[in-house]
């Protein structure tokens, strides 16, 4: 056996031994989402978190991530390989900067991307993710809705709910804002019958240059749905592997330089067995923050 088919072994027979479910983002190493029970976007996971029967919830992502999914299931045991895996963009707004911002729009809902902490959820309207993001606006029958904290997002948001006019917190994703157009545009130059999928969390430039803005679980469906047999994926690179699976024989292709996201690689297989053989990484959230932040969170998930 290899050095990763041992771990992968290990941390299977863990998972049995703690009545314990692996929940992985797109975005984490190859082999840590080989050993998952599930692989999803924000919003899949979060289905998955709701509905599990296991005791424990091992969730390899990033903090916001597993605070939502102990939101979801606080009689659950939710812990992380990696506690120090964050989110730049959720650290970009925090409660006092909501509660601020808030009181300059009164009366006005607020729409929270679900990359945020527990305590700024309990302070939202209602979570979306950017599968749901502009079903979750019209949902509100507003003609005025507070976004926070993804500018870019809600850019794209704004393009589909015309209707609707949407004020953008100004925090964004590093890893997405360092695509450039000009890195897109290189390699559509390189690849030219290829499909361009790109994230709604990308630059609106880049966006503009996309056949189709998805979500990641979206990617995932297009590539087996769609006829093309090359695509240029604009997004964190861990998609490529979930990529390859879902559509063997197509080819996927990504800007230059790689984008990576260093908080999602920041979680081995190595941390995985670790964190089941000592139930470490607890995640812990406060009861009031959760009963505040599960309302908004339930409505995200309702929608789909």
């Amino acid at each position: 056996m290899t050095e990763y088919e041992q771990l992968a072994s290990e941390v299977r027979d863990l998972a049995a031994q703690r009545d314990a479910v692996i929940l992985a983002h797109n975005y984490q190493r190859p082999e840590v989402q080989d050993v998952a029970d599930f692989v999803g976007d924000s919003l899949g996971l979060s289905r998955q978190a709701a509905a599990t029967d296991a005791a424990v919830i091992v969730f390899a992502g990033v903090h916001f991530m597993a605070e939502t999914a102990k939101i979801l299931a606080p009689d659950k045991r939710v812990i992380m390989p990696e506690k120090a895996a964050g989110c730049p963009m959720a650290d970009m707004i925090t409660p006092e900067k909501l509660i601020a911002w808030k009181a300059q729009f009164p009366g006005v809902p607020v729409v929270t991307y679900v990359n945020s902490s527990a305590e700024v959820k309990a302070l939202t309207d209602i979570c979306c993710t950017s599968a749901n993001a502009p079903a979750v606006v019209r949902s509100l029958g507003a003609e005025r809705v507070l976004f926070a904290p993804d500018r870019n997002l809600a850019d794209w948001v704004a393009g589909q709910v015309p209707e609707v006019e949407i004020v953008a917190w100004q925090g964004f994703c590093p890893t997405h804002e360092r695509i450039t157009a000009g890195m897109v545009l290189e390699a559509i130059d390189a690849h030219r019958e290829a499909e361009v999928m790109a994230h709604p969390e990308c630059r609106p430039e880049v966006v503009a240059l996309a056949d189709a803005v998805l979500s990641t679980s979206q990617m995932l469906r297009r590539a087996v749905e769609s006829p093309a047999l090359e695509f240029i994926v604009v997004t964190e690179c861990g998609l490529v592997h979930a990529l390859e699976k879902a559509a063997p024989g197509k080819r996927f292709f990504q800007p230059a330089p790689e984008p990576v996201c260093p908080n999602m690689k920041l979680t081995t297989l190595a941390k995985v067995r670790d964190c089941l053989r000592d139930l470490t990484g607890e995640i812990v959230v406060a009861q009031d923050v959760r009963i505040a932040a599960l309302a908004a969170v339930e409505r995200m998930v309702a929608i789909g």
